[in-house]
Parts: structure tokens; sequence; C-alpha cells
């Protein structure tokens, strides 16, 4: 509840608004955990390169929309980040990399590196849900004192939005014809949905994503 007051306060009151507040339409997009984000925002990212956090981020995401575009991480826990850094240093597509906040307090290190090499044509997601979805839901810093926009924002990282799960898409494709370096904390509900394990050898997801690389310079 008072997660819903702050809202008001901050996107509602003292603002004039052209339409009826639905406030059931707002409490259900409250309650939006990662994989009603990766729904919302699928047919903006299906022809970009991709790559996917570790864990059910990516069990999602290959469930939802597998894509030779989709690079999955099955290993090497907060490294979504710095992978996709080093893709959008090294060639001219956009590439978007989808992490967690668990991930990110991981490698904390990613942060500065993002700041101080700038790429404009690289995007990082980060869905904050608060906890460390695919081992547990063990709470995160994350949801407690630790703010990972502010501490983006204080490692010197320019283009910087914090916003709800249902902004998510908006934010997104706003980043991506801005074409400047851009990251998103995009806050929401902890909790998961069935999944099966990606079937997929290791080795033919990095050769299809290479592959889409290749053909995209």
């Amino acid at each position: 509840r008072r997660r819903v007051r702050r809202y008001f306060k901050s996107h509602v009151y003292g603002k004039k608004t052209c339409c009826h507040f639905n406030r059931r339409k707002f409490l259900e997009f409250d309650l939006m955990i990662r994989s009603d984000i990766l729904k919302a925002i699928i047919p903006i990212i299906s022809d970009k390169l991709v790559v996917s956090n570790i864990g059910l981020p990516s069990q999602e995401l290959h469930m939802l929309d597998d894509q030779p575009t989709n690079f999955y991480m099955l290993g090497t826990m907060g490294l979504a980040s710095s992978i996709g850094l080093g893709l959008a240093l090294s060639q001219k597509e956009t590439i978007i990399a989808i992490d967690g906040d668990g991930s990110v307090l991981t490698n904390l290190g990613t942060l500065p590196t993002i700041a101080n090499n700038v790429a404009n044509n690289f995007i990082l997601l980060i869905i904050d849900n608060g906890s460390y979805g695919s081992t547990g839901d063990q709470p995160t810093y994350a949801g407690g004192k630790t703010s990972l926009a502010k501490v983006a924002k204080a490692c010197g990282c320019d283009n910087v939005f914090e916003c709800q799960a249902a902004e998510t898409k908006e934010i997104l494709e706003t980043a991506i014809q801005s074409k400047k370096m851009t990251i998103i904390v995009s806050k929401c509900q902890s909790g998961n949905i069935p999944v099966p394990v990606i079937d997929i050898d290791p080795a033919v997801i990095r050769y299809r994503f290479m592959e889409e690389i290749k053909a995209r310079n």
C-alpha cells in the first residue's frame, strides 16, 4: 500500500489527466513480475541483439520468444551487462542486455565500467524485483536501502531511468530511438513462472548469435 501511495504522489497527484484513472488496472500493473515485463517488451526486442541474464530470465525469454538474436547466459552470474557492453563497443548494432538486480549487485564494477566506456548502441535493462529469483527469491539489497539507479548515476552513467514495470516498454522504445547509452531500472514484484530448461547446446547458442552479428555488420 505504501508503494501505491508513493506512485500516486509522484505520477498522479498534482497532474492534469484527460481520462478517468483506472485504479484496478494500476494495481494489476503494480503486481507485474519479470515474465510480464518480458512479454510486454518482446514486440520491440525480437529483432534486436539481446544478452539475457543467467537462470530463469533466460529460460523465460527462451520459452516466450526464442530467437537466434538472443544470447542466453547459462553461466557466469553478473556478466550479462559486461558481455553486452563489450559487444556494443565492438560493433555497430544496438545491444540490449537484460539483467537483474541480484546479478548487477554481484558485479557492481560493471556500472563504472559502463560510465567510462560510452557505447551509444548499448542499453542495459535491469529488471529489479528485489530478489534472487533463480535461487528461491531470497531478498536482495536492491529491495532494501540500495537504489541501483542512484548507484549508476553516482558511477557517472548518463541517461539512467527508474520506472515501474508497466512503463518499461515505452521507456525502452524511447531509449532505442534515442541512440544513446541508457540504463533502465524497472521495478517489479518478485515471482517466477514455470519454464522448461533451455535445451539448445551452448555452442549452438553462441554460433547462431555470432552469425546474426556477422550478418548485421
